[in-house]
């Protein structure tokens, strides 16, 4: 089984694209505190969110924003542009919720996604 949940912080905006055929996709990326360091330690996770889930995603979260995931890992590799071979690991949204309070949300109250 591959499952991953993760409540945290996005580090930056999502950033909503399409694919040829038009489907939406999200990359973002999120901060994850881990609650029993000492120190206070961080751990970050590239993430994206394919078709509704990106769109909503795109519209109503910001850098700063919590939100609650569950997905999957996908791992891939790919040549950069240097040449070297890199493989790179990602969390692929299935579900998730908004869970900032008020002052997270940016909408209008007609236009809640709730």
């Amino acid at each position: 089984m591959n499952k991953v949940t993760l409540s945290g912080n996005l580090t930056r905006d999502p950033e909503v694209r399409y694919t040829p055929s038009g489907k939406a996709y999200a990359r973002f990326g999120i901060a994850v505190n881990r609650p029993y360091s000492k120190n206070k330690a961080v751990d970050f996770f590239n993430v994206t969110a394919w078709d509704k889930s990106a769109e909503l995603i795109g519209k109503f979260a910001k850098k700063g924003s919590r939100l609650l995931i569950d997905g999957r890992l996908q791992t891939s590799k790919y040549t950069n542009k240097d040449g070297v071979e890199v493989q790179s690991v990602e969390v692929v949204v299935e579900n998730f919720e908004f869970a900032g309070g008020k002052k997270d949300k940016p909408v209008d109250d007609d236009d809640t996604p709730f």
